[in-house]
């Protein structure tokens, strides 16, 4: 049978779009050749990414084939970090007027960060 995993088992990547592409953020899995989703911001996306990872999975299975384990690298997807305590307040205050937890707000502030140095890097 074939093994079903979350969507927190695997790495993805966000990268902003071109406004030729439409303008927002494309979410990608490097272990998930074709699974895409994108929105008009990176918290859009990341949702919209948990529909398209869900029904990728599902047709994957549905038609027999192997799910790609997740390529950790051996890390955990798990660190922490101090910070100062007015950094946790400002980062505590945006989490709670977007309706996100704290771990969502910083995992898309990171992802989205990184996706940006990305670009202006090539």
């Amino acid at each position: 049978m074939t093994q079903i995993h979350v969507f927190d088992d695997y790495a993805f990547d966000i990268a902003p779009l071109s406004a030729d592409d439409g303008g927002g953020f494309l979410i990608t899995w490097p272990d998930l050749p074709g699974c895409m989703s994108d929105g008009d911001s990176v918290e859009e996306a990341i949702e919209n990414g948990r529909d398209a990872f869900t029904a990728w999975m599902l047709a994957y299975a549905e038609n027999g084939r192997d799910i790609p384990a997740p390529a950790t690298g051996g890390t955990s997807g798990k660190f922490v970090q101090r910070v100062p305590k007015s950094l946790h307040a400002r980062l505590a205050a945006r989490a709670k007027a977007e309706g996100v937890s704290m771990n969502t707000l910083v995992a898309t502030m990171l992802a989205e960060n990184l996706g940006l140095r990305e670009i202006h890097h090539r």
